[in-house]
């Protein structure tokens, strides 16, 4: 038996056993379970659901990405039925990339008993600044957008986002199974880039890879050109999941570089095609489930996946490079699962009481094929998602425009 198999099966059996106390006469199988509000009340006309990020500044498409992603998944739970027959209410406050705004936004939803469940505050440095008030008044919080950090000291808090330390894995077997034999980094000089850093320097070497380096940017950088000539013998070079990776990939294609330009699930945005151009042709990227903007029949995508990016669409249209046409969904999947991981165990425990539904949602054994992710679901030290959650894509462009392809199936 695999880890991964076993820690599915442990999380089913406490599933199992946590229904049979709590909820006899609810049914669960294949994943799925009775509508929310059979049987049980959870006392109040409305749960609230509290979101706080970027709405406004430079980062304002993640913010919007998520609050349509958890208005298209409240909506759809609304519709069977909410939460212990309470309807979901969804709250937004603006971070508008300001720390203060945000542990600001986090202490008020952390005092208000009408919110049963926190998304955000998105970014690493900002949610590390706010976890405190979310444990110290026992507020569940789900967090789609912070990719380090320890969760499994937490008691109310849960990521359903890729860990860095994931990504970082799944790159490292995607690396070596093509012949290269070193890695270097070039990232910010900050946390993040820092924290990054030591993470492939660590697996990279734990796998047999020589390590060449990490390369630290600064924000003022008009060229990464430096950077890449100091890393050029290196197999691959790992990139920043913000912005400026489109500069080292734009510097690597000037440089003539051959190798592998690789980095985390930030690089998915198109932003990075946008402005990298034509040089972010063959970049890879580790991230959770992401066929779009595949050239996949859709009737091949996972069905929560697919209904949920087909609403998005529907309500919200989707996002075009006005420069190279990529295509990316206005969504943040994984921002949804926070409310389906949240209403599935509220029914398990038939209560939203913060300690029986942190209880439950640790318990949680979600299909990857109900997921508005299309990721399953069943946490491990307060991480929603494994290893087998993970992928490998590359970006491509041909006659037809850009895509993503696959290249760990």
């Amino acid at each position: 038996m695999t880890f991964t198999t076993g820690r599915k099966l442990t999380a089913l059996l406490g599933a199992a056993l946590l229904l049979t106390a709590c909820a006899g006469k609810e049914e669960r199988a294949g994943g799925t379970q009775a509508a929310s509000g059979n049987g049980w009340s959870a006392g109040l006309p409305v749960v609230k659901v509290g979101l706080i990020g970027p709405m406004t500044g430079p980062f304002a498409v993640a913010g919007i990405s998520l609050e349509n992603s958890l208005k298209v998944e409240i909506d759809r739970l609304n519709g069977e039925g909410g939460v212990g027959g309470a309807k979901l209410e969804l709250v937004v406050r603006d971070s508008g990339l300001d720390p203060a705004k945000a542990v600001q936004a986090a202490n008020e939803f952390a005092g208000d008993n009408s919110i049963g469940l926190v998304v955000g505050p998105a970014l690493s440095a900002f949610y590390n600044a706010a976890k405190g008030s979310f444990e110290s008044s026992k507020k569940i919080n789900c967090q789609p957008m912070v990719a380090t950090g320890d969760f499994s000291t937490l008691k109310y808090g849960f990521r359903a986002q890729d860990p860095v330390s994931l990504d970082v894995a799944k790159m490292i077997e995607y690396i070596k199974d093509t012949g290269a034999t070193s890695i270097g980094v070039i990232y910010e000089g900050d946390d993040a880039g820092k924290g990054t850093a030591d993470e492939v320097k660590a697996q990279a070497e734990a796998a047999g890879l020589t390590w060449k380096g990490f390369e630290a940017t600064r924000p003022d950088d008009q060229s990464h050109r430096a950077y890449v000539d100091r890393l050029k013998d290196a197999g691959a070079i790992w990139i920043s999941n913000s912005a400026s990776g489109a500069k080292t990939m734009a510097a690597a294609s000037e440089a003539g570089y051959k190798g592998l330009i690789v980095g985390g699930s930030g690089a998915r945005n198109i932003s990075f095609v946008e402005a990298a151009g034509d040089a972010a042709d063959g970049a890879l990227f580790s991230a959770t489930y992401y066929p779009y903007p595949s050239r996949d029949a859709r009737d091949t995508w996972k069905a929560g996946y697919r209904q949920h990016i087909e609403e998005i669409e529907k309500r919200f249209g989707k996002n075009v490079g006005p420069k190279t046409g990529a295509e990316s969904p206005k969504a943040a999947e994984i921002a949804a699962d926070c409310v389906l991981a949240y209403v599935k165990a509220a029914d398990q425990a038939r209560s939203i009481d913060p300690d029986a539904v942190a209880a439950a949602i640790e318990n949680l054994e979600i299909s990857e094929q109900e997921t508005p992710s299309g990721n399953s679901i069943s946490p491990e030290k307060h991480e929603f998602f494994g290893m087998d959650d993970i992928h490998v894509y590359q970006w491509k462009k041909d006659d037809q425009g850009w895509t993503t392809v696959e290249v760990t199936k």
